[in-house]
Parts: structure tokens; sequence; C-alpha cells
């Protein structure tokens, strides 16, 4: 892995990039294929074509590829190249997914600009290439090009059930700042049994919003940036944590378009503007969530010593979900929580959606109900807090387990999380959501303690709070009645 830290470097090189072991490149072959079709690839396109074609022992050396650069830069050009160059020059099958249909639907026309509207289009503006068409598939939502040669690019707006039906060389994920766990296992099978015996994953997006559900690329990231990354290239546009939003030396620096004009100076004054810093950070200057340098509460660098992107659940440990909404209700979360083989406790997200409606459903799932034996322990703030609209709902399922926690509980258990974290005693996968409410979160005196002030924290702090109560609920040393206005006669459960 390579960190540039001298700030006079190019912008055609990222500012963080990790290659795989390769004998060779087939990238500038890409290049000159794509150029020869008015597709001229930037020196900072060619070093990302690079690694994505470099090879090893006559397979791609990296398996998985991940991109992560401001917008409007030329990503989707880039992979214009790749695609092209896959199935003419490789014969590859390719899977393009976006997050937005609309997305799909804009790459799907640029292939077309290629390869033609349809076989044996007089109108195609390359003949050569619309020859080796053997049809175009332009029903809305399964827009597909398939040449003579057994390759294809199908492209598809990504959901839980989009990679039915699939079976590929190349599995594309732009946007993957909106890629989440659901979507991508039903995405990866269509790999399992690549025609060609050579699989790939191409990761592009820009860093995950706070409420986006960026946890696979955000996981990648971590991969790819670890101490033993394998098979994995990644390349970065992105800002320190520390870095002036409005200098504009780091504009250039994290936009490579602005040097051939892809980009323009002035677009970028004008987000400026429009943007929140924060936004504007993200957005443009490619700022992570998971690098910020500040811990909220928790003394420097103890929250980040717990992001753990291979941390896992001891399979005999007890275990319970905990759930929260947003103080505006526009967005739930629940967490999922136990112990580690090394006795130390796990969260994870478990779900995160807009807005209330799907959360007794999601809980309630008879599959779900099944794994946790007829019984699924929910901790939630009961009276008082924003979720507790949902309580009674949930208290009517026989097959939920429901175990309260009150304002009261809020300085114990904000004081068990802190002695978890600081104790180095809590791991979590990366998770924007949670890792920017646990880097930004406000307190309020409780007594002899703190907890989380909701309204003066200035980003949603629900993610937070359903960890405070799963890991409260978790680690407390006995068993107790759960204090409830309700009387529900929940008890806090032990699983094993």
């Amino acid at each position: 892995m390579s960190s540039r830290s001298d700030w006079l470097i190019a912008s055609q090189e990222p500012r963080l990039h990790v290659r795989a072991p390769a004998d060779h490149t087939l990238g500038d072959l890409a290049a000159d294929f794509a150029s020869a079709y008015g597709l001229t690839p930037d020196p900072w396109q060619r070093l990302v074509l690079d690694d994505w074609l470099a090879e090893r022992g006559g397979r791609w050396a990296a398996l998985t590829c991940g991109l992560a650069v401001p917008r409007q830069n030329g990503k989707n050009a880039l992979l214009e190249v790749r695609e092209l160059f896959g199935m003419v020059g490789r014969g590859e099958k390719i899977l393009h997914t976006a997050h937005e249909v609309k997305t799909a639907q804009k790459h799907f026309r640029r292939l077309k600009h290629f390869f033609g509207q349809k076989a044996d289009d007089p109108g195609a503006k390359y003949p050569e290439l619309n020859a080796l068409v053997e049809t175009v598939r332009n029903v809305n939502g399964q827009e597909a090009i398939f040449l003579k040669n057994g390759a294809s690019v199908e492209v598809v707006a990504r959901s839980k059930n989009s990679g039915r039906g699939f079976t590929v060389d190349v599995l594309v994920l732009d946007e993957a700042q909106e890629l989440g766990d659901d979507a991508l296992e039903a995405l990866m099978p269509t790999t399992s049994a690549a025609p060609l015996g050579n699989p790939q994953w191409i990761y592009t997006g820009t860093p995950p919003a706070p409420f986006a559900q960026g946890e696979v690329f955000t996981r990648t990231r971590a991969d790819a940036l670890s101490e033993k990354p394998k098979r994995i290239t990644w390349a970065e546009w992105s800002v320190a944590t520390n870095a002036d939003i409005d200098s504009r030396q780091d504009w250039h620096l994290t936009n490579p378009g602005l040097a051939s004009g892809r980009l323009q100076i002035d677009v970028i004054e004008g987000e400026r503007g429009r943007y929140s810093p924060d936004g504007f950070a993200r957005e443009r200057l490619g700022w992570w969530v998971t690098d910020m340098g500040v811990d909220g509460p928790f003394p420097s660098g103890t929250w980040a010593a717990g992001v753990d992107a291979t941390s896992r659940i001891a399979p005999d440990s007890r275990r319970a979900f905990g759930l929260d909404v947003s103080w505006d209700r526009s967005t739930g979360y629940i967490v999922g929580v136990g112990l580690r083989e090394d006795g130390a406790a796990h969260v994870e997200m478990a779900m995160q959606a807009s807005g209330t409606h799907w959360i007794v459903a999601w809980l309630t799932d008879p599959k779900r109900v099944a794994r946790f034996g007829g019984k699924v322990p929910v901790v939630a703030q009961g009276r008082g807090g924003p979720v507790a609209s949902l309580l009674d709902d949930l208290r009517a399922h026989e097959s939920i387990d429901l175990i309260e926690w009150q304002g009261s509980d809020l300085g114990a258990a904000s004081g068990v999380l802190y002695d978890a974290v600081v104790g180095g005693r809590l791991f979590h996968p990366p998770w924007p959501a949670l890792d920017l409410a646990a880097a930004t979160a406000r307190t309020k005196p409780l007594g002899d303690g703190w907890g989380w002030d909701r309204r003066k924290s200035p980003n949603d702090a629900a993610p937070l709070v359903a960890t405070t109560g799963a890991v409260w609920h978790l680690l407390r040393p006995i068993e107790a009645p759960a204090r409830s206005a309700y009387d529900s006669g929940s008890r806090l459960m032990v699983l094993d």
C-alpha cells in the first residue's frame, strides 16, 4: 500500500493505492482498443485499468477491484472501457449493476453508442462492432447486449433478488456506496460458476453518506487497507481528515477529471456553496467518515481500534437485537450483538432502512424466529424514546422477547458501552452510520453519569442508542427483571 503524503503530486495519482502482485497487465491493450472508438482514457484511468487487468499465473491478479473517486471525474467511462475490452477482447459475460434504475439505463445507452441499437443496425456508428452483435435486448429492467462470440453485458438496478438467473465472469457493482449486504448476497453467486473460470468483482463509488447502506464498500476498503490484503486492488482519490475543504489545491488533487476538462472548476465552486461542509468533503473531496480523527466522548483512537472487518460472533454465543429509530422517525436501525470467541462484544448492522413500517415484520419473520428457537430477543428503549410507539406491536407477538430499558437506565448503559470501548472489549465491522454517530454524538448529564443527547447531536444518534441498549443487555453480569412501565413480564434473557 502506498499513501501519498506529498500534496504536490499530480491528481492523476490516487492518495491511497493498493496493487495486487502481478506478472503483467492488459491495461494498455484495453486503453488502445477503447481509444480507437473515441474513448481515450486519462492517465488516472489508465492507472486503474492496469490494476484491474493485471494478470498473475494466467488469472486476474485481483479478484476484487475497488475505486473510490468523486463524481463526474470519468468513472463511468472507465467502466465502459473495461466492459468493451472484456466483451470483445476476452469474450466475458458481464453483469453491470447500479443502485438506481436511471443510472443503469444511462450506462446501457452508452454501451449501445458503441454496439448499435440492434443487430445489423444500418445506423451504427461503428459497423465493425455492430457486426459482432447477436441481439440487443431493450426490455426495461432486462437491458442486455449479446455478442456472437458468447460475450454479453446485462445491466440491472440492484434489489434483493437481482442476481437470480445470471451466470457471469465479471460482476460490476457501481454506486457501491449504496450497496447493502442483502443485495451483495443476491449477486455474488452469479460468479460462482464463471464461464471462463476467471471471475472478477469491481466496486466503484464515492464514500457512503451517514445513512447509506454502504457497509459493503466500507468493508472492502478496510480489507484493501489492511496489513495483508489478498487479491485486491484499491485506488482512492480523497482528502485526509484534517484537510481544508476550501483549498483549491485539494480540489485538484482529489478530482483527476479537472486535468482533462471532464470536470470544471466552476462546477466545484457552485457545489461548495450548496453542500454542507460534511457533504462537500464527502461527495467532492472523497472524505470517508471512518477516517475521522475524533471519537466523541470516547478517548482518542479507542472507537477506531474496535473497527474490525473480520470480527465475528461465536457460534454458541448468546445474541440479541438492539432497536432504535431516528428522532424524526425517518430511519430505523437494528443492530445484532453477541460475544466473540475471546469473550469481547461484537456489534454489527442487522438492518437499516427508511421509516419504521418495516421493523415489526422484519423482527417477526418466521425464518428469523426459527433461528432463535421461537423467541427473538429485542432490546429497545421504553417510555420516552422515539421507538416507544412500536412497542405495543412488538409485545403483541409471542415470538418477540422484548427487553425494555428506560431513560433511567441510560446512564448505566452508556457506562457499560464506554467501558467496553475503552477496555478493548467491543468490536464492530465498518458501518458508516454507527461510526459517524460514535464520532459526533453529544452527551448530557444524568445524575452521576451521562447519556446521549439526541437533539444536540449533529448526526443521527439512533444507531449508537441501539448499540448502547443491546451491549448493556449483553454484558450485564446477572439476570434481572426488565423495568417497564407496562410490566410486560419480559426478563433479561441468557440465550446460551
